[in-house]
């Protein structure tokens, strides 16, 4: 079985610029430090990056972020579903990095079945094609009013690696929005593994060196990403998340990348989504009213898949893990 070791899988997920952030050695790198166990297998120019999550008794659960990398699924598969057997995986989640309607996945994923997902399934991607002023022009005017509004309201927005300061803005954030959120260490982690190699920022919104809004960006190949961002209560009249999205804009463009990924809003089509947003504020809606004033495409990814390998061991592990959201 074609195994690769981490530089081996740096040097194959190098030479694909469009391979997603997911899929590179960095992530798994990261996620080895939380309780994941990465591995990687290659069937001639295609491969993926496998997690395994540890179970009581010897199992696992398998999951291939964003990925498979290459053309040839048909060709990888068998390596893959020998190695989780051999992992003792009861089922694989796959997200393909594929978005629709242009790629039908059911054709690709043979014995695969329609499952819930773990990273969002639509998004906004914005095109760092042409230069500010372009971005700017394609923006909703009032992003473009609140960008301009920042700057002349004294905020200003740096690198920073105080992930400490951004930790507890996080805190406030998933208090106040409802969501959950990572420890610091795991964004310290990420920070640690990616910034040295030139692929990450933590950048941080300041008034009179007050932090307002963070966020952490990162690059990967043609395309940047915006995974985690916080923001505090105070001064949100100078509406510092507006002009920190644009500085990570900027920092993506100077990195190389021609798109910039929103990472997360309400599952639906763009339709749906314009129709709905000014009466919806649970959930995502409230993200999504701020992300579409960047004036990206909204884009909506197959969704997830699973392979099953322990049928009675995956419908109980899919029953626990139902009771376990009920009782949140």
């Amino acid at each position: 079985m074609p195994i690769l070791t981490e530089s081996q899988w740096d040097d194959f997920v190098c030479s694909r610029p469009e391979a997603h952030l997911l899929q590179s050695a960095a992530w798994g790198e990261t996620k080895a430090a939380f309780g994941w166990q990465p591995a990687r297998v290659c069937a001639g120019s295609t491969g993926a990056q496998i997690l395994f999550r540890r179970l009581p008794l010897g199992f696992t659960i398998a999951y291939l972020p964003r990925g498979p990398i290459g053309l040839d699924w048909a060709g990888l598969w068998p390596e893959v579903h020998a190695l989780c057997r051999r992992m003792r995986a009861i089922f694989l989640k796959v997200e393909p990095d594929l978005w629709e309607p242009d790629a039908p996945a059911m054709d690709r994923m043979p014995g695969f079945i329609p499952a819930d997902p773990i990273q969002p399934r639509s998004t906004v991607l914005i095109s760092l094609d042409g230069g500010e002023e372009d971005w700017l022009a394609r923006m909703k005017q009032k992003t473009r009013y609140n960008i301009r509004l920042a700057e002349r309201k004294g905020v200003q927005v740096r690198e920073s690696t105080d992930t400490a300061a951004f930790y507890r803005l996080m805190q406030l954030t998933g208090e106040r929005d409802g969501f959950g959120i990572h420890s610091q260490a795991y964004y310290q982690k990420a920070l640690d593994t990616f910034r040295p190699r030139g692929q990450a920022a933590l950048m941080m919104a300041y008034y009179e060196d007050q932090p307002l809004a963070g966020l952490m960006v990162f690059a990967h190949g043609e395309r940047a990403y915006y995974l985690y961002g916080a923001s505090s209560d105070a001064e949100r009249n100078r509406m510092p998340t507006y002009l920190l999205q644009f500085e990570a804009m900027r920092w993506a463009a100077a990195k190389g990348c021609r798109s910039y990924d929103l990472y997360g809003i309400p599952d639906g089509d763009e339709e749906e989504l314009e129709r709905s947003f000014t009466e919806r504020n649970d959930g995502l809606w409230g993200v999504y009213r701020f992300k579409r004033g960047f004036g990206g495409q909204v884009a909506r990814s197959v969704g997830a898949w699973d392979y099953v390998y322990q049928p009675l061991l995956y419908r109980l592990y899919r029953l626990y893990m139902r009771r376990r959201r009920e009782a949140a």
